[in-house]
């Protein structure tokens, strides 16, 4: 049997909303696009130093025929990925605990208090003296800045879960498993996926960090690169393509939120 096709009105009117949606993100991209062409015309800036929408777009085609922008954003990508993964996880797990336990959150608050205002960059000459100029250290520095923010959302999500709901479950003779799934984690999944979002974003601001630490590859790296050159239109197809990489990871966590924890806000 061959499917129906659906009526194109019915096609239409499911377009209408997610282009409802869409119209005020296009409008101020095409006046963020007006601006900008228009400054770079004017002469306020040297043409050198301030190049157009289409001769930015045209060096970043030209990374991608010769390859360097597939290479440069592949490295950056697993470095970001992987010192986002590790950090995430174990700051997720420090939040839960902290914020379910007080005595805990107690002796750990302090300690991570006074690390969160040390930036990542600040760690890279001695991440570079302990681990080299490998991946590791890179990797390291990006989980470190993403367990600090992550571990903050989490833990004040966690804190802000009413006791009584706790204490009912309990009532109840639900285990301490149970009480985790059931109650806990479903009442601080908000928290939990706006860490998740605010933790990727850390992890591409401390790539930058980590690539201007010693490396031989990624979009941080292309991007000092071209500075000594002053290639400004390398540098700015450089600033295009990971601000674009950080809307994509957050529209797609933002995804996944809707879909598992569709009581979210977020």
């Amino acid at each position: 049997m061959h499917a129906t096709p659906s009526p194109p009105g019915r096609a239409v009117g499911r377009l209408g909303p997610a282009l409802g949606r869409l119209g005020p993100a296009l409008a101020a991209a095409a006046a963020v696009l007006a601006l900008w062409y228009l400054l770079a015309r004017s002469g306020v800036v040297a043409p050198a130093l301030l190049p157009t929408p289409a001769e930015t777009l045209a060096a970043l085609a030209d990374g991608a025929r010769s390859g360097t922008l597939a290479a440069d954003l592949g490295a950056s990508l697993a470095r970001a990925g992987q010192g986002f993964a590790l950090g995430a996880l174990i700051g997720s797990a420090l939040g839960f605990a902290t914020g379910y336990l007080p005595k805990l959150s107690a002796a750990v608050t302090p300690v991570v208090s006074f690390l969160r205002p040390i930036p990542a960059i600040a760690l890279v000459p001695l991440a570079t003296a302990w681990f080299g100029i490998g991946e590791t250290a890179k990797r390291l520095l990006i989980a470190y800045a993403v367990l600090l923010a992550v571990w903050l959302y989490v833990h004040d999500g966690v804190s802000r879960v009413p006791v009584s709901h706790l204490r009912a479950a309990r009532t109840l003779g639900a285990p301490l498993h149970r009480r985790f799934v059931e109650v806990l984690l479903p009442a601080a999944a908000p928290a939990v996926l706006a860490a998740l979002r605010y933790g990727a974003s850390v992890a591409l601001l401390a790539l930058v960090a980590a690539e201007l630490g010693g490396a031989d590859s990624g979009l941080a790296y292309r991007l000092q690169v071209d500075g000594q050159f002053l290639r400004v239109d390398r540098m700015f197809a450089g600033l295009l393509v990971l601000g674009s990489l950080g809307v994509a990871v957050d529209l797609v966590l933002a995804g996944i939120g809707r879909r598992f924890a569709h009581w979210s806000t977020s």
